[in-house]
């Protein structure tokens, strides 16, 4: 497996973005290891410091013989050849990565605020205006990995990331693919699951539209719309797209209008991303940068 890092102009010392991205081969001892930021199913993720550039990073260490175990190799690959070559504002960049024997290091992005996940939890919902602005960032991702044949296929708030300046980074391609087919798997996150999953229909783009109307649901109300006891029940109310707003948080109907033209059972029928940037309710509540100030 070669080396996944870019080749780039050196830059100098200390400067930021690309600093850490160059042709060279990198071992861990290149970087100090700081404070944890988090674990996942295979490994952790680490604070670290590349020494020659000083710059901050994320570094993910995944341990080979999980990785093994859930026989996940080729999907690991899939997902650092897919993020790699994606830059955008609100898509974490992936600097590069290497291994040893018993470990794969990814080099990523440092997402200073952290889990947005863990944001949502502690607010229980969002206001209009900081969940607008999330979802218009988010839509301007999704466009440009659609318009590179990317389809995401796992938007919700666990892999979601907020940069120093508040913006939104979408941070997990575990099931990403890069695709000019429809496709048949069945993969993501059970309440984010579109119909077309659930019923073993081939899927294009267009899953990343329902993902993202779910999540404008549960930015605002707290909880995904079709939550039940049951998995089969959840099921149930997804195929059937039965969508119901709480009373309280109380939720305008501008949004409901939004997230209504999103969740639709027929695909093609879903509001083009473009179409949502343009949606007075989008276009009401969002902050004008870009970016949500709190």
């Amino acid at each position: 497996m070669a080396i996944a890092a870019e080749t780039q102009p050196q830059q100098h010392k200390g400067s930021s973005e690309g600093a850490v991205v160059d042709n060279k081969r990198w071992t861990v001892n290149d970087f100090d290891i700081g404070k944890p930021l988090g674990r996942g199913k295979f490994g952790h993720v680490y604070l670290a410091r590349e020494k020659r550039s000083n710059h901050i990073v994320a570094l993910k260490v995944l341990f080979k013989s999980q990785l093994k175990q859930s026989q996940v190799e080729h999907q690991l690959r899939r997902e650092v050849e897919i993020q790699s070559h994606l830059r955008h504002p609100n898509i974490l960049r992936l600097y590069g990565y290497f291994y040893d024997q018993k470990r794969v290091y990814l080099i990523l992005e440092y997402a200073a605020k952290g889990e947005l996940y863990k944001e949502l939890q502690k607010c229980k919902y969002f206001s209009e205006r900081r969940a607008a602005t999330y979802v218009a960032s988010l839509a301007r991702a999704l466009i440009y990995c659609h318009g590179k044949h990317v389809i995401h296929r796992d938007i919700k708030p666990e892999n979601l990331l907020v940069g120093a300046q508040g913006e939104l980074k979408i941070a997990d391609f575990g099931w990403s693919v890069h695709t000019f087919d429809r496709r048949r798997t069945m993969c993501g996150t059970l309440d984010y699951l579109p119909p077309e999953m659930v019923e073993s229909v081939e899927h294009d783009a267009n899953v990343d539209i329902w993902s993202l109307g779910i999540l404008c649901y549960e930015f605002l109300c707290g909880v995904p719309p079709f939550e039940a006891k049951e998995h089969s029940d959840t099921y149930r109310r997804i195929v059937q797209v039965d969508l119901k707003f709480p009373s309280r948080p109380v939720v305008s109907s501008a949004a409901r209008d939004l997230i209504s033209q999103m969740l639709v059972k027929d695909s093609s029928q879903r509001l083009a991303l473009k179409k949502l940037l343009e949606h007075p309710w989008i276009v009401q509540n969002t902050d004008p940068s870009g970016v949500y100030k709190g």
